[in-house]
């Protein structure tokens, strides 16, 4: 923190000595209806969008006008086999082995897929055991489940909740939770960083404490892929599901990712639903042959996947690809200490950032309460060209992305908001 400085030149000096600065110009930054460029403080909720993905979209167009059902095969880049060029930069990312990740379906999609695979409930052993304030599609999902396994909702979920008057999980509650309830839960399933607070999980810790204890564990990286290092292999985790349309910039709604750990690439026994893309290449159109399980995590497909919308991630990923994690994370750790400095000038009496205060337990967002406001402040934010994210009951988020975000975008945004608390 000591090495943080205040005023404008400062965080220009900054930028100009950002090796990834670059970067930015390779995104489309949304304007203001005066034809200014807003401060984008929301990769969290929807990464922008790459200047290349048109080309890459509009590359698919062609082939298909051009080729039309050829293009499977003699597409630019080929349909049929478009999904694995995709696999190893997300492998990366993720830090997984290529084995381990398939790009498919959506976020909620793959969690159902996943859970028809590692939710198994016996009579003894039936309970899910979640953070208490998971994303609302997780819990939604996690309950119909239950349903769906004739077991009740209400004693079928155990909570991992934080303490009274505090924000964020502590990993001794859940060894207590485990030393109790281990017997009785099936599956643990939270997400690596939490929507609300933005505290970023030890999936390792977590992992070998499930295991301990007979627990299937996954993870839902929705707010984690391309904002942390999530090291999904290491952490050993049975599966992970997450999003590509946040901080991964593939297009609202795009298509999602999922991890299946290598221990379980080759398990048949697994109960999974199937369809021909999880069925033996070699002999897929082939129409007539016995279904023939693929290894890995390709394994877990249904359909061929929509083109367009991997083109898309394509677009992204080619980036990332051309970065690093390393380096993301690197100046993603600066870009966000100078905010949380920023931000403290302001006086605690004033500003309390309920996001860990140690950059190793969290990414680049920062969910800030601001002493008597109300969702008016958010409005007041967005007026004066930054958008940010509001969360009910009285948080705002914001997440200075290493891809795009600079220090001037962070420190133009403290400023707004310091004027709009004088003048409040």
């Amino acid at each position: 923190m000591s090495n943080y400085k205040l005023g404008l030149d400062y965080a220009l000096r900054q930028d100009q000595n950002d090796e990834l600065k670059s970067y930015r110009n390779l995104f489309h930054i949304p304007k203001d209806t005066k034809g200014q460029t807003c401060i984008y403080m929301t990769g969290n909720s929807l990464g922008l969008q790459p200047k290349q993905t048109k080309s890459y979209i509009n590359q698919e167009l062609e082939d298909w006008a051009n080729l039309g059902v050829k293009g499977h095969t003699e597409a630019t880049n080929p349909w049929l086999t478009y999904h694995e060029t995709l696999t190893e930069s997300m492998a990366k990312i993720v830090g997984a082995k290529p084995l381990e990740v398939v790009i498919m379906n959506t976020l909620t999609a793959n969690l159902h897929f996943m859970m028809v695979s590692f939710y198994r409930p016996t009579k003894t052993r039936h309970k899910i055991l979640i953070e208490s304030d998971a994303f609302p599609s997780d819990k939604y999902a996690i309950e119909s489940q239950l349903r769906h396994h004739c077991q009740d909702y209400k004693s079928g979920v155990i909570q991992w909740k934080p303490r009274e008057n505090e924000e964020l999980l502590r990993y001794d509650d859940l060894e207590k939770i485990l030393e109790v309830h281990g017997d009785d839960i099936a599956l643990i399933m939270v997400g690596a960083v939490n929507y609300y607070t933005g505290q970023f999980l030890d999936l390792k810790r977590i992992t070998k404490l499930g295991h301990k204890h007979g627990c299937t564990v996954g993870f839902d990286c929705a707010h984690g892929a391309g904002n942390v290092a999530l090291e999904l292999h290491d952490s050993g985790a049975d599966f992970a599901v997450w999003c590509t349309y946040k901080y991964l910039n593939s297009g609202p709604g795009s298509l999602a990712g999922c991890f299946v750990h290598e221990r379980h690439a080759y398990r048949n026994d697994l109960n999974r639903f199937t369809g021909w893309w999880s069925h033996n290449k070699q002999t897929r159109f082939n129409m007539r042959q016995e279904f023939e399980q693929l290894p890995g995590a390709e394994g877990w497909q249904l359909s061929n996947p929509p083109i367009l919308s991997m083109a898309a991630i394509k677009a992204s990923l080619d980036i990332f690809n051309e970065v690093g994690m390393e380096k993301l994370t690197k100046k993603s750790k600066k870009l966000t200490g100078y905010f949380q400095f920023l931000l403290q000038q302001l006086g605690e009496d004033t500003i309390r950032i309920i996001t860990p205060n140690n950059h190793k337990e969290r990414g680049c967002q920062l969910s800030i309460q601001v002493k008597d406001a109300d969702k008016s402040l958010y409005g007041k934010l967005t007026h004066v060209g930054v958008i940010s994210d509001w969360r009910e009951p009285d948080v705002i988020r914001c997440a200075p992305v290493p891809l795009y975000n600079t220090f001037e975008d962070v420190y133009r945004l403290v400023d707004k908001l310091k004027s709009i608390l004088l003048n409040a």
